[in-house]
């Protein structure tokens, strides 16, 4: 992994912020119009080579550590963008990475580093099953070469503008499991090489991330689709949680640094009862309260990030990151409404839009309650409350 110094960290902002300004506001907001998928700037961040940040230069990336992929997503989400759209490739790799075999890496992370292969889908989630992963219930049944597999995933984002798909499927019966974390396997499905009927339903949702139903119909993929050890993959995607927490609260840090910007020039410049609005400590101390709430998760997703990058246990700290910065982006979303008053709810402000999409972090990957139960469960020693 390379350690970029604060220099190289800055210039990374700074070719973000770049790349950014040549998709404005109003690209986003006919994107979302028209629940079209942003080709132009997903084509764009990869041709600069950022979206192969965290694949190592010997697979064709630029080798760099969770703290710069970051950076990345935050500064993305700083502009009128939105990470979502490309995020999963950057962590949903982490699994190929740390339990693939050599012949999987050299296989796919070129091409994905290229962006000739893109990795964008994610499926775990299942409609009976929600947060507990270990009751997934869609089967792969080895045969011979092959594996079957039958079932459904839910809120599968991107799987129409993906060619590859990280999937978490049973290979053991619930019922024949002692511990009951193993006997399910991750799988890396090209979906371009598949037999059997894979039915992709789009969902229609509040926000434009393309998110689907998945239903698998005697969907036949190679045995060397297997990541790892069959049995293990619960364990394995629970590596890579801690760096979805970290991206996904870079995320909403990147969303709280809009709003507070956005809230503070309108109540700046907005001018009634012949003053700035900004002036009435009613518009003004909620912006600044957020403010102060949005640079203290960023506090937090550092630590998180650089214990990541050392090779350190950061569950507790990636896990309170995720907590902080979404609850803080959406406090700042809501001073952002507030401070717009019924301009706010205009789509050509595009409050509106990054109101919509913000929401989703107090949500998913994962519940803020869920956060909460395991910090009072591994960090405070209290009973398991779930």
């Amino acid at each position: 992994m390379v350690h970029a110094s604060e220099e190289d960290r800055q210039a990374i902002r700074d070719s973000i912020r770049k790349i950014c300004a040549e998709f404005p506001d109003s690209y986003w907001r006919e994107v979302d119009r028209d629940s079209a998928y942003p080709q132009a700037f997903v084509d764009a961040l990869t041709a600069s080579g950022y979206l192969a940040c965290l694949i190592p230069e010997a697979y064709g990336g630029a080798g760099l550590g969770i703290t710069e992929a970051a950076l990345i997503l935050e500064e993305i989400n700083n502009s009128p963008g939105n990470g979502l759209a490309c995020h999963a490739q950057m962590y949903t790799m982490g699994t190929l990475l740390r339990h693939g075999s050599e012949a999987q890496k050299r296989q796919y992370l070129p091409k994905i580093a290229t962006g000739e292969l893109r990795l964008q889908a994610f499926a775990v989630t299942e409609p009976d099953a929600g947060s507990e992963t270990t009751r997934l219930s869609t089967r792969a049944v080895r045969r011979g070469d092959r594996y079957i597999i039958n079932g459904q995933k839910i809120f599968i984002s991107r799987a129409k503008q993906s060619d590859l798909m990280l999937l978490l499927a049973r290979t053991t019966p619930y019922e024949d499991l002692k511990n009951k974390t193993e006997g399910l396997s991750a799988f890396l499905v090209d979906m371009r090489n598949i037999g059997g009927k894979l039915d992709i339903k789009p969902l229609d949702m509040m926000f434009n991330h393309h998110t689907n139903i998945l239903f698998f119909e005697d969907v036949e993929i190679p045995a060397e689709s297997l990541i790892g050890e069959e049995g293990k993959g619960f364990r394995y995607i629970i590596d890579g949680w801690n760096a979805e927490r970290i991206l996904v609260a870079s995320e909403a840090i990147g969303d709280g640094r809009w709003f507070v910007e956005r809230a503070s020039r309108y109540a700046s410049e907005r001018v009634v009862f012949g003053k700035p609005i900004g002036a009435n400590q009613g518009v003004q101390f909620p912006i600044a309260r957020s403010y102060a709430h949005v640079e203290a998760a960023a506090q937090m997703r550092d630590a998180a990030a650089a214990k990541f990058d050392r090779g350190e246990k950061c569950g507790a700290e990636a896990n309170m990151a995720k907590l902080l910065a979404s609850e803080a982006a959406w406090e700042a979303a809501n001073a952002c409404l507030d401070a717009h008053g019924g301009y706010g709810f205009a789509r050509e402000y595009d409050v509106e839009r990054k109101f919509r999409e913000t929401r989703l972090y107090m949500t998913a990957p994962i519940n803020n309650n869920l956060v909460l139960a395991f910090i009072g469960q591994n960090v405070l020693g209290m009973p398991k409350s779930y």
